[in-house]
């Protein structure tokens, strides 16, 4: 857990460092952000420990004085196997209530910190929201990044779109800690405003002013952004924030929603090829005209024309329309996905717990290494393949490409035949592959064909 803590550190600290913020909520954002962790530290744990506790027994002989006085493999291994069930039903009581407790709190005390010291937040190559305007920067430099080069502006107004648009080659952010504005002055630029004029037909005209500046300050009120009420619990729309029962009302109402838009979608489609309409204004003649190729035969080229241009229209309204609907329900698929896998999470975190400690039980038996050597290399590499088994199909389910229960579930069910496998070989006293049932036949094999000789009795 402690190794962990300190990669969510490195992860954050473009979020902590630089914003005056005091010790407590330091350690209130760890304390909030560990259980998240405990899902990826706990089968590890288990797993590494079973290793290293049976390896010793094993190492030491202990198992061969148990098995002399008549204790088997699974009567040694009894109560440990109650302790397991008894953390797997606690893990999954624990990820059913206090990891999303705890995720709860974590976001929104990171959304929080966001919020303080703005003019620290000002990244490189992208917009970034600060007070009354959305600044843009090619690259920082000087001690506190306070030195800007190729600055782009544009200033918020009630109206929507960007009608105010400042560029300048170089900028410099001047302020204190003590002082709630922050001074942004720009050198060398253009001032663009984009006029909006009371008459509308003055409008077309499209009028704006344009001038140009060697030096423009620009004075940023942050009282607002600095008074940050870091307690503040109003964001809560993300999976991980949800127990059990919320995730199963979140899914049925989701995919209740889902399937109202494609009914809608059929609706609408079938009402643009106008079909119920097609005969009202159909009267049909006594004689029939013979078309040898198409029906645009029996108009004339120019209302032929027309028709053509009707039904290029209406498709391509139809296909850019049917294109916009598929990109929303791809979200809309991706969400239920996401929450689907939050749900099976929790369970898979209890089969965990038990299923790897049947692995690395045996294992440290069958390979007789106790201590951190072998047994942390042992559990490191079977912990991350895993891991990235249960990452890649998680990553997958996303996109709808494999069901989001079986990519939950993968790699536990792949570690299950495992962990049979190796408490069948520790129970009988075999090794950890059998090489034996593989090299004898074929030792034979190559003796009846000549290619070896068998041993001679030398006295």
């Amino acid at each position: 857990m402690f190794i962990f803590v300190l990669q969510t550190i490195w992860l954050y600290i473009g979020e902590l460092a630089g914003k005056d913020l005091d010790t407590e909520i330091i350690l209130k954002f760890l304390l909030y952000f560990s259980p998240k962790l405990v899902p990826l530290v706990l089968p590890l744990t288990i797993l590494l420990t079973s290793i290293m506790t049976f390896g010793n027994f094993a190492e030491n002989y202990e198992f061969a004085a148990m098995k002399s006085s008549g204790i088997s493999l699974q009567r040694a291994m009894r109560s440990l196997t109650f302790f397991i069930l008894l953390v797997s039903v606690t893990a999954f009581f624990f990820a059913n209530n206090v990891i999303p407790a705890a995720e709860y709190k974590s976001i929104n005390l990171r959304k929080n910190i966001a919020k303080l010291k703005p003019a620290m937040a000002i990244s490189e190559g992208v917009f970034n929201d600060v007070g009354t305007i959305n600044i843009k920067v090619e690259d920082k430099s000087g001690d506190n990044g306070q030195y800007l080069t190729d600055v782009i502006i544009h200033k918020k107004t009630n109206r929507s779109g960007n009608y105010t648009v400042i560029k300048a080659k170089e900028g410099e952010l001047l302020g204190s800690t003590d002082s709630d504005i922050l001074s942004l002055i720009l050198k060398d630029g253009n001032y663009y405003d984009e006029i909006q004029p009371s008459d509308y037909s003055k409008r077309r005209n499209k009028p704006f002013a344009k001038s140009y500046f060697e030096e423009y300050t620009i004075n940023l009120d942050l009282s607002d952004f600095n008074n940050v009420d870091l307690e503040d619990e109003s964001y809560s729309n993300t999976q991980g924030m949800l127990n059990i029962s919320e995730l199963r009302e979140s899914i049925d109402s989701f995919s209740t929603e889902f399937n109202e838009k494609r009914n809608k979608l059929s609706e609408n489609m079938y009402n643009r090829t106008d079909f119920e309409n097609i005969e009202v204004n159909l009267n049909p003649a006594d004689s029939v005209k013979e078309i040898e190729n198409t029906i645009l035969e029996a108009y004339e080229t120019y209302q032929a024309s027309q028709i053509v241009n009707l039904s290029l229209g209406s498709v391509n309204g139809a296909l850019s329309h049917l294109s916009i609907k598929k990109s929303e329900f791809q979200n809309h698929t991706k969400q239920i996905n996401k929450f689907e896998i939050a749900l099976h999470e929790k369970y898979v975190l209890a089969a965990a717990c038990i299923i790897l400690f049947f692995v690395g039980a045996p294992l440290g038996a069958i390979i007789r290494k106790g201590g951190m050597g072998l047994p942390m290399v042992v559990a490191v590499l079977l912990f991350l393949t895993y891991h990235f088994i249960g990452i890649f199909a998680k990553n997958s389910a996303e996109d709808g490409t494999i069901s989001p229960f079986w990519a939950t579930w993968l790699s536990t069910l792949i570690m299950l035949p495992l962990g049979i496998y190796l408490t069948y070989r520790a129970t009988t006293d075999q090794g950890l592959l059998a090489f034996g049932n593989i090299t004898e036949p074929l030792r034979k094999g190559l003796k009846k064909a000549g290619l070896i000789r068998s041993k001679r009795k030398i006295d």
